[in-house]
């Protein structure tokens, strides 16, 4: 497998990056076919895990922790804190109280005495970004976290947390992990020209936008009625007009795949890890067969008339719904659904990569 500069820290990382949302009660709760899972991950050449202390209110690190008993050196390993975990009010956020507790929480769970990538899961408003780095910088100096990430951040915000570090001597975050598919492109407009300026990986999450690009979501089929439109309507109730834009792009996108003679799964995953800016697609597989019909996206080549046809099938630099851009400034949330698209475009033929 292909190991890619993680931006200018010097580190090499696998173009497909193994998550870990779906291990634990929030997908699979069997810890012995999880660990499995992620076993063959390791095995197929992916060197780089990412979990967050939220999945599974902390059982995600457990089995993470469990999986790599033996093989943590091996491993590229990244968790995030933010999240709510606990009734306190104080047990969740970007706060230097709440970060310093919760890593020493997450190296208990995880088995580790280092975490090589420590991520602030979202930004908080209230919250000023020099508390954040200078807790975090502490950190690293202890030794406990070898480097620092953002995940889901405004290009902003991403900017100001460079200038602060800058600025106070704080240690900087070296990657952003954003949402990015082929349906979901608002990224395109700021945040990974923004990324490319300070030298930044970037590691998109969902490449599969959801489920929606995992060849269920097709117009006329009985799946689209699934679950997820009950929980989480504003991304997949097709009573919404967007939505219901979006099984439109998705039935096309799988079109596209069909011509190109690949699967629409190993399309959207290629098609994520090839844009230049991108440094490696987090896969969030919940059984090992949704692992096997990912780990192929690293052999795809998509020609230019595919991407063209992508293109023309969901705009360069947009997305269907704010839902799905993953966060919204307080300003803006009407909800908790509410999220901000960045909207706008990158022009042309944003995303060539030379083959």
């Amino acid at each position: 497998m292909e190991y890619r500069p993680f931006g200018r820290t010097g580190v090499k990382v696998s173009p497909l990056c193994l998550g870990a949302m779906m291990f634990g009660q929030w997908g699979n709760p069997d810890h012995d076919d999880s660990i499995k899972i992620i076993h063959r991950a390791l095995d197929a050449g992916i060197n780089f895990v990412d979990t967050a202390d939220v999945y599974s209110a902390g059982e995600s690190e457990e089995i993470v922790g469990k999986a790599l008993k033996d093989r943590r050196d091996d491993v590229f390993l990244a968790t995030k804190v933010h999240g709510t975990m606990g009734q306190d009010p104080n047990m969740s956020g970007n706060s230097r109280r709440w970060i310093v507790r919760e890593c020493e929480n997450s190296l208990r769970r995880l088995g580790t005495d280092y975490i090589d990538l420590y991520q602030i899961h979202r930004p908080q408003a209230e919250c000023d970004i020099d508390e954040t780095l200078g807790a975090l910088s502490d950190l690293v100096h202890q030794g406990k976290v070898r480097y620092l990430g953002s995940s889901t951040f405004p290009p902003s915000e991403i900017v100001e947390a460079q200038w602060v570090a800058e600025k106070r001597g704080r240690e900087r975050f070296v990657c952003e992990q954003p949402p990015y598919s082929m349906l979901v492109r608002g990224i395109e407009a700021d945040v990974l020209p923004t990324c490319e300026r300070y030298g930044m990986a970037v590691i998109p999450w969902s490449p599969l936008a959801g489920g929606w690009l995992s060849g269920k979501w097709r117009i006329g089929s009985e799946d689209n009625t699934s679950r997820r439109a009950r929980l989480v309507p504003a991304r997949y109730d097709l009573s919404k007009p967007e939505n219901q834009r979006k099984l439109e792009a998705a039935d096309a996108l799988a079109n596209v795949a069909d011509k190109a003679g690949v699967t629409l799964v190993n399309m959207a995953v290629a098609w994520v890890i090839n844009h230049p800016a991108v440094t490696s697609a987090i896969i969030g597989p919940r059984t090992m067969e949704q692992l096997e019909t990912q780990l192929g996206a690293t052999d795809v080549v998509l020609s230019d008339e595919t991407l063209d046809a992508i293109d023309e099938v969901v705009t360069p630099g947009t997305n269907f719904s704010w839902a799905d851009a993953g966060y919204a400034p307080p300003a803006l949330a009407v909800g908790p659904a509410s999220m901000m698209s960045p909207g706008g475009s990158s022009g042309p033929h944003p995303r060539r990569r030379p083959h």
